[in-house]
């Protein structure tokens, strides 16, 4: 059986190393569009500017029947000051690479078999105690640096010639190697894993390899779960709340109780670091009715399960 090509827009990062090499293992003649080559890479890579029209196009065509799949992870990481500078920064990264994307599907003689866009679950900035799923409204205007971010960067496939498209909003992806976790790893040994702020906001996650599963079906290349066009959380089945959380990590870590990290001390804290205290302070609890729906099993529903799978 001949398999669609997938081209991964931003795919040199984390969650695009991962995907592409789970497509290759798969079969999948895999293209990353970045914008610098990376020879250690086991897969096929196109330079893009991320912004125009180029020679990288053709890595959406292709004479076989199966067609071309795309996802789209491009733009600038998240974890800068909240700055008018920077938050026009991150919504340029993705708006403009988006609408390249979508110019570059008009000119293809058939479209897409599948567009998957990357998205976020902070889409919804903070929902405090809000129960959050596929078909909760998104809040006006929500923080600039969510979604003031997030929603443009959705609405930016406007346009796109593709048979499916799924706005994959992503919570926040467990790996070993992933930013968030890293940094949150690096303050418990260290002896600051106590609750951040009233340690009552929700955490929502999820493990790398459901992660990868997910996106998976939403190119349409599971035969056993399919989803609608639209929104499509990417979240475990059980939230947390950021007390648990550390204490989680302490307890996987092994590392003892620690005081907590009061809100003040925090920004004051991300001022010096030049990030966000609002990606600590903030929370959602999301988790996906379209998954439940489709009767997806996910392999790590649960922080313990997720965590022991990571650090053993």
């Amino acid at each position: 059986m001949t398999l669609p090509r997938v081209v991964i827009a931003g795919g040199s990062g984390s969650l695009g190393r991962l995907l592409a090499a789970r497509l290759v293992e798969r079969g999948h003649d895999v293209r990353v569009l970045t914008r610098r080559v990376d020879p250690r890479l086991p897969f096929g890579q196109t330079v893009w500017d991320g912004r125009t029209l180029g020679a990288w196009t053709e890595a959406l065509s292709t004479p076989d029947q199966a067609g071309v799949a795309l996802v789209n992870l491009a733009g600038t990481l998240v974890d800068v000051r909240p700055t008018p500078t920077n938050i026009a920064e991150l919504r340029r990264s993705r708006v403009d690479s988006t609408r390249a994307l979508v110019a570059a599907s008009r000119q293809l003689e058939r479209p897409l078999v599948a567009w998957v866009q990357g998205s976020t679950t902070a889409i919804w900035s903070d929902t405090a105690e809000e129960r959050v799923t596929e078909s909760t409204a998104l809040p006006d205007p929500g923080l600039p640096q969510m979604t003031g971010v997030a929603r443009p960067w959705e609405e930016a496939t406007n346009g796109a010639q593709a048979d499916r498209l799924v706005l994959l909003r992503t919570s926040i992806v467990l790996d070993r190697h992933a930013p968030a976790l890293r940094i949150l790893a690096r303050l418990t040994r260290a002896g600051l894993g106590g609750r951040v702020g009233s340690g009552r906001q929700w955490f929502s996650w999820i493990h790398h390899e459901d992660w990868v599963r997910v996106a998976i079906a939403a190119l349409g290349l599971d035969p056993q779960v399919s989803f609608p066009d639209g929104p499509l959380v990417a979240a475990a089945p059980h939230p947390l709340r950021n007390a648990d959380l550390m204490a989680a990590l302490r307890r996987h870590l092994r590392r003892p109780p620690a005081p907590p990290t009061p809100a003040p001390l925090l920004r004051l804290g991300a001022l010096a670091l030049r990030s966000d205290p609002a990606l600590a302070l903030t929370g959602r609890h999301c988790t996906s009715a379209l998954l439940a729906d489709a009767g997806f099993i996910f392999e790590h529903p649960d922080i313990d399960s997720a965590l022991t799978q990571i650090y053993g």
